[in-house]
């Protein structure tokens, strides 16, 4: 029970931040997201993205789509927990647009000895099967 209790903790403080229990779910799993990103766990980090070939992700080269395709892309810019560096992200914006979608707006930061770097997000969640996933994402 103990190794749980800061999870439920920062679970409980999420919630009275957000303004419902689908919001909270969506903070919880972008802060699982970072969890797993400064462990060098980039499959983990994948999880909260919709496992599709219809997901897509628009960065500075361009669109791709597709899960795996998303994936074989961290993989090639971040091959090591050294390139990966420390993940962090503030939310900006949270907007619910309807029962089965929320749009996230927010600003991420890398900490790495090769040089920080930082950008900006747009994530368009959608629930899926009683999961919040990201369906759409917009780095720069």
């Amino acid at each position: 029970m103990k190794k749980f209790l800061p999870v439920i903790l920062l679970f409980i403080s999420i919630q009275l931040i957000a303004q419902s229990k689908n919001e909270a779910a969506i903070r919880l799993s972008l802060y699982e997201q970072i969890q797993c990103w400064n462990r060098g766990d980039i499959e983990g980090f994948m999880k909260t993205y919709w496992k599709n070939d219809s997901l897509m992700f628009i960065g500075k080269s361009g669109v791709t789509y597709g899960w795996e395709n998303t994936l074989k892309n961290y993989r090639k810019s971040y091959p090591d927990t050294a390139a990966m560096g420390k993940l962090n992200f503030t939310i900006l914006d949270t907007k619910k647009l309807s029962a089965e979608y929320y749009q996230v707006i927010g600003k991420w930061y890398l900490q790495r000895t090769a040089g920080n770097l930082e950008g900006y997000f747009t994530l368009l969640f959608r629930k899926i099967k009683g999961k919040w996933l990201i369906i759409a994402d917009h780095t720069s």
